[in-house]
């Protein structure tokens, strides 16, 4: 799991998970919730074969990255921003490609918009945007109380949230196969449950890309490419649209038996979506 983001490194003051991978283009990767950059296992290596160099890392209370003893520590989408740019300058990238999923959608979307120039193309994965998100099974379950989810019992914990994963995915034997047990484990564990509440569920909050309403049309200066499972069940296909028609110029593909974890679904498509688009906006 560790071989992906093999560095630690200090930004903030915070200790980040990160890897660089391969030599070229540069492309930044940033995962959502409730994973880890491991969801890019299958992504990294194409990438790196088109002559990418690939950065990615953990965000903040997430996966091998730190896990703030403290809930004042800012671990939300807006909070991850300058993350992103102290990494950037760790990384010495004045200016990179950016692809993101989920909740690195927003991150993503934050950092294009305070950020155009730092950006040379965008690539938008099943992403939050507007008020998509929570969902609506997100929200019934927090409404038992943060202390009430952070106690449940681990075996209750676990299954429920292995459940809620095998939601995001069409291909349900592929994730159980490869990849479902390491993301159900870091959230779970005496770090990982409470961890899991106080620093990402407790920051689902659309606030964080309903503001950028009056601006994600500025996100159309630069090429933006959005990529969305036909089969989400976490951020329906509307969403896609909704985006689309917002940015100008963007391109949408819908990719067909596919779920919200579309780099688990189809990670040979979305490797051939990326590579497509970021060798047709690279500087060569």
């Amino acid at each position: 799991m560790s071989d992906i983001v093999p560095d630690n490194t200090l930004i903030l003051g915070h200790r980040i998970a990160n890897g660089v991978h391969g030599r070229g283009e540069p492309v930044v990767l940033i995962h959502g919730t409730p994973s880890s950059s491991f969801i890019w296992r299958n992504i990294v290596p194409d990438l790196v074969d088109s002559g990418h160099k690939v950065h990615l890392f953990d965000l903040l209370g997430y996966g091998l990255s730190e896990r703030p003893w403290s809930v004042a520590i800012d671990t939300s989408v807006s909070g991850q921003v300058p993350i992103l740019k102290g990494l950037m300058a760790h990384w010495g990238l004045d200016r990179s490609h950016i692809v993101a999923h989920d909740i690195g959608g927003a991150v993503a979307q934050r950092f294009s918009i305070f950020n155009p120039q730092s950006v040379k193309s965008l690539t938008l994965i099943d992403t939050v945007s507007f008020d998509s998100w929570p969902s609506k099974r997100t929200n019934e379950q927090m409404q038992a109380g943060l202390d009430v989810l952070i106690n449940k019992p681990n075996e209750e914990h676990r299954e429920h949230f292995q459940d809620w994963i095998l939601s995001a995915v069409h291909n349900k034997d592929r994730i159980r196969a490869e990849s479902l047990e390491t993301f159900v484990n870091y959230i779970s564990g005496p770090v990982g449950q409470g961890s899991f509440f106080q620093h990402q569920v407790s920051h689902y909050d659309h606030r964080h890309t309903s503001e950028l309403n009056d601006r994600i049309g500025e996100l159309g200066k630069l090429p933006v490419q959005i990529l969305w499972g036909e089969n989400d069940a976490w951020q329906v296909v509307d969403w896609a649209y909704k985006l689309h028609a917002a940015i100008p110029g963007s391109r949408l593909h819908i990719v067909p038996e596919c779920g919200h974890f579309a780099m688990e679904d189809k990670p040979e498509k979305i490797s051939e979506l990326v590579n497509a688009f970021l060798l047709a906006h690279s500087d060569s």
